[in-house]
């Protein structure tokens, strides 16, 4: 007698291992995309999910201003750095598919392959014509990950007798972050290229080809870069009409950031006293000198422990009138709930799971442990920065100002200042990545071009202290300093090779903190700008 086949609505993995993997890949990946059938449902920058695994079932909840989605998970698979979800519609016994991708560039493998192939045989016809007196060589898509090169680039040579140019291009299909990431694969495709050539041929410099109106953060790069060490040269390609076209370095474009007047401290802490000392008095006693008290504007509170949110007090502004209204909400992650009395000992019973798991010496493997690793690490630099550099000062330190526009890059940004006056951009990273150094970079140049901004004649003021930072403090017309800060086995090799091709205008200091940060903040070592 054959055994009995498994009901379809039994889930296949257990309710708790499907919620753990969700938690875990979110947890790594907070920007996610969630797909069905390739087209995107959801930015997880912007929507809110809850998980619940009652009666032996694992039930996701997604939702935005868009949108609403209930389904059951049945089973999870990571393969290929995609989180694929078997689900059920409630009533509903056939399965579905919803993947949760780190990016939006959902082509397939085959695809994205034609695309780039097709590619590379339009631009070497592009560079023949565009430099009759060079000849191409070596041009391929082909992934190296021991050098850090990826298929979406297109690398190769433009040669001239023992004269030599490296190139690298991108097409137009890839995503806008693979585009902005040219710069970097482009330096180390340069450095590879002298390093290999070992004297036979003499490397001038880079020439870039990117999609035309996709190069604007790669131009504001270019004027930074050491012109000593090579020539630099941007080209955009329009693949319809095959034209090429250089820009020029010295064009900046739009500085895509924005900067707001510093909320008045004082003020705020008096307007959410009463709503600080409810939301206190709900987190365990032995743990509240840990929680920070963040004013994120004059308007909102927001209440963290290592770096995580899980609780707020905003000011909102009353749907029946124009008065506004004290609101409180709780949530970890991109979970949000008004707190009421009926609901206080959810907000208790949060806290005390969060405050058990997420400590130095929490399970390395629990996702609450795991859930932004940077902003942990930004939590504790904000309170003490002085292991970056004794000469910072700890009064005086902010997150994220100025703000970039667009999407939030994945990394945390501190402004700081040296007590010579001397402004200090820190870039934290928790986890290795080889784009470091220039997207530190970016964060430099937003800094220094508020910083020169409109001072004021009568009090010598700049931006900055005019909408109310570094108050009582004399801040130097110099450029800012550039502290780069990552865990010594998480800097990328790239970050080193990178820096050595900035220019001199910029001073920068890459600091390798110790791997047990988390217990206990010490650098290994420094190393500095000639």
């Amino acid at each position: 007698m054959s055994p009995p086949r498994a009901s379809s609505a039994e889930p296949v993995q257990p309710p708790e291992a499907i919620a753990l993997a969700l938690e875990a890949f979110l947890a790594e990946h907070p920007g996610a995309f969630v797909l069905e059938d390739g087209k995107v449902l959801f930015s997880m920058h912007e929507a809110k999910y809850s998980l619940t695994t009652e009666h032996g079932r694992c039930t996701l909840h997604l939702w935005n201003e868009e949108r609403n989605l209930v389904r059951r998970v049945g089973a999870s698979t990571l393969r290929n750095g995609v989180l694929r979800l078997s689900t059920h519609r409630f009533g509903q016994t056939k399965p579905q598919t919803l993947e949760l991708a780190p990016d939006r560039d959902r082509r397939t493998p085959s695809s994205r392959e034609a695309t780039r192939t097709k590619y590379l045989r339009t631009l070497e016809r592009v560079l023949l014509r565009s430099f009759p007196d060079w000849k191409t060589d070596a041009f391929r898509t082909a992934m190296d990950l021991e050098k850090s090169f990826g298929p979406a680039y297109a690398r190769g040579m433009l040669v001239q007798g023992q004269k030599a140019w490296a190139v690298i291009a991108v097409n137009d299909e890839e995503t806008q972050a693979t585009v902005d990431g040219i710069l970097t694969l482009g330096i180390l495709w340069l450095h590879h290229c002298r390093e290999q050539a070992a004297g036979r041929r003499l490397f001038q410099g880079l020439r870039i080809i990117a999609p035309r109106g996709m190069a604007t953060l790669t131009v504001s790069r270019l004027a930074w870069l050491n012109t000593v060490a090579a020539q630099w040269e941007l080209w955009e390609l329009d693949e319809r009409s095959e034209e090429l076209e250089q820009r020029d370095a010295a064009d900046h474009g739009n500085l895509a950031t924005r900067l707001v007047r510093a909320p008045g401290a004082q003020a705020a802490q008096d307007r959410f006293a009463e709503a600080a000392s409810r939301v206190m008095a709900l987190v365990p006693e032995t743990m509240r000198d840990v929680v920070e008290q963040r004013i994120r504007s004059g308007t909102e509170l927001a209440f963290l422990l290592h770096g995580l949110e899980f609780a707020r007090a905003r000011m909102a502004v009353s749907a029946a009138s124009f008065n506004r209204s004290l609101e409180i909400t709780f949530g970890a992650g991109a979970n949000e709930t008004s707190l009421t009395y009926e609901n206080e000992g959810d907000l208790r019973e949060l806290t005390a799971r969060l405050f058990a798991r997420r400590t130095p010496d929490g399970d390395h493997r629990d996702p609450l442990y795991r859930m932004q690793p940077e902003r942990w690490l930004e939590s504790v630099l904000r309170r003490n920065p002085e292991p970056i550099d004794p000469h910072l000062d700890a009064a005086h330190v902010y997150t994220q100002v100025p703000a970039f526009a667009a999407a939030d890059r994945g990394m945390l940004d501190l402004l700081g200042v040296c007590r010579d006056g001397r402004l200090a951009v820190i870039e934290l990273k928790a986890e290795d990545d080889l784009h470091l150094a220039l997207q530190g970079l970016d964060y430099w140049v937003r800094v220094r071009w508020h910083h020169l901004q409109n001072p004021d004649q009568s009090t010598g003021l700049g931006e900055f202290q005019r909408l109310g930072y570094f108050g009582g403090m004399y801040l130097s017309p110099e450029a800012p300093r550039l502290y780069l800060a990552a865990p010594a086995l998480r800097i990328h090799p790239a970050t080193e090779i990178v820096l050595k091709y900035l220019s001199s205008r910029v001073e920068w200091t890459l600091v390798a903190l110790d791997e047990r940060w988390r217990k206990r903040m010490k650098v290994v070592w420094r190393k500095r700008s000639s």
